[in-house]
């Protein structure tokens, strides 16, 4: 019988130990998500290229082997403030901390990577089962006027079992339903303290994610750095209401901040409270003089504060 590739479901949950399978349940774990891929053998292809006699292909062997998935979720609440969202192992283990105030907030922050959380995802594809163990990733934000706002992951971790299993019984939960990106929905938005028209904003958390697997060592996934930097695009505004070409050039900082609403318990603010700017340039939308404007999100002196995403 071939199998469906529309009947898919992606389970996650937190590991208390590096590497050992938490087993996620359909009924506790289950996360919706859209966009679902993985790569279950990705390698490094090693030639024996061995001197002979003819020609034709060399036999390859398959070296530090580890499993890729990606997928997107909606950026929701839970639901109920104060309750983490579904997807909060996939934060943790992409290096973000949680700050949790009973029925008010989560919050995440960047963690110092001093140490790593991670989870273990099990991954069916129509009763063919992945077990992905010691996941770690990154993630980028998507938020575009009129469309729905994405959160996409990019997880590596260690190959387990590939079995014949059956889809699980899954229950939804800590999910909220999403709502469109779009005035109303969303506001509050500033960029350097002055109350742009925003179109599009995107964050890239960028993450350096290596993959290692040395002899006497551990097989793991590790996160050694992270980059973070994004773009949004704007109405371009009269050089005496915001002159961002001189703050561009200039060496200060300043807000980025916005809310995204779909009601108590589903609200989400972010924030890079020290933005930096990169190069603005033209672009244009309905007839109308956009500005792209790259950013950076820089730590202060204290580190790890370059970045929140707070669910209340």
């Amino acid at each position: 019988m071939p199998k469906l590739h529309r009947k898919r479901s992606l389970l996650v949950k937190a590991e208390s130990s590096y590497g050992s399978s938490s087993n996620p349940s359909g009924s506790a774990n289950y996360l919706e998500v859209v966009d679902l891929e993985i790569t279950p053998l990705e390698s490094d292809e090693v030639e024996q290229e061995t001197i002979r006699p003819y020609v034709g292909n060399y036999p390859v062997l398959l070296s530090n082997t580890r499993v890729s998935l990606s997928f997107s979720v909606y950026m929701v609440g839970s639901g109920a403030a104060g309750t983490a969202p579904k997807y909060d192992p996939v934060l943790k283990a992409c290096g973000l901390s949680a700050n949790v105030v009973s029925s008010t907030s989560v919050t995440y922050t960047p963690a110092s990577l001093a140490t790593q959380d991670s989870c273990t995802f099990f991954v069916n594809y129509d009763g063919v089962k992945h077990a992905i163990l010691g996941a770690r990733g990154t993630f980028t934000i998507s938020c575009a006027v009129n469309e729905i706002p994405m959160i996409n992951f990019e997880m590596q971790g260690i190959k387990s079992t590939i079995t014949d299993t059956a889809l699980p019984t899954v229950t939804k939960s800590n999910q909220a339903e999403p709502v469109i990106f779009k005035n109303g929905n969303t506001t509050g938005f500033e960029i350097f303290g002055f109350a742009a028209a925003l179109q599009s904003w995107e964050l890239d958390f960028a993450n350096e994610v290596i993959y290692r697997e040395l002899v006497g060592g551990t097989k793991e996934a590790l996160i050694t750095d992270r980059r973070p930097s994004g773009t949004m695009v704007v109405e371009m505004p009269t050089l005496a209401s915001k002159n961002f070409f001189s703050l561009a050039e200039g060496t200060t900082t300043g807000g980025n901040l916005y809310q995204h609403s779909g009601g108590a318990g589903n609200i989400v603010n972010i924030s890079c409270p020290q933005t930096d700017l990169g190069q603005p340039t033209y672009e244009e939308s309905d007839g109308i003089t956009m500005l792209s404007l790259p950013f950076y999100a820089v730590p202060t002196a204290a580190g790890n504060d370059e970045f929140s995403l707070a669910y209340t």
